[in-house]
């Protein structure tokens, strides 16, 4: 098995990339926490997402687009479009509770409104919810301040391992 994505054709020389070491899938969380409580996803790491900001229901993750990021037609992808988003938004989620639960995506709904080209910026802002459950909006930019697509979003709260707010209380 090699360690890099390839693709077939005329530009693959351009599309080199290590790709991320292989784990088999155990069902538990796929992320650790640093010393300074960020958590850290393997996919987000290899796509090259950066939270640069987040605290009071907002948050902004950025992702300078590389070639193996693109579509056919030389656009960001739509599902990095989309990753950014939802992160944006899962963040803003998060940091309305400071972090002491974690979140899972229920339903998100995007309009894409141009090409996404060079350094995204999506800020994602928690606009409801109550204890167990967090709607949200984001918009996402690139580099010359041109809205690329908007969002909004609806987030479960749960324990971390895994058990939803509503589950808790009905075992009780």
């Amino acid at each position: 098995m090699s360690d890099t994505f390839v693709q077939e054709g005329p530009q693959a020389d351009n599309l080199r990339r290590p790709l991320p070491e292989r784990v088999e899938s155990s069902g538990k969380a796929t992320w650790t926490e640093d010393a300074a409580g960020e958590r850290h996803i393997p996919f987000l790491a290899w796509l090259g997402a950066r939270r640069e900001h987040v605290a009071d229901g907002e948050a902004v993750v950025v992702v300078d687009l590389v070639p193996e990021l693109l579509n056919n037609h030389g656009g960001g992808h739509g599902g990095v479009v989309m990753t950014l988003l939802d992160n944006a938004m899962a963040n803003a989620a998060l940091s309305r509770i400071a972090f002491t639960r974690e979140v899972v995506t229920i339903d998100i709904h995007v309009a894409f409104m141009s090409p996404a080209t060079g350094r995204l910026t999506a800020t994602g802002r928690a606009t409801g919810g109550g204890r167990s459950v967090c709607f949200c909006e984001a918009e996402l930019a690139d580099a010359n301040g041109h809205l690329v697509a908007r969002a909004m979003g609806t987030f479960r709260y749960r324990e971390s391992g895994g058990t939803h707010i509503d589950d808790k209380r009905d075992a009780q």
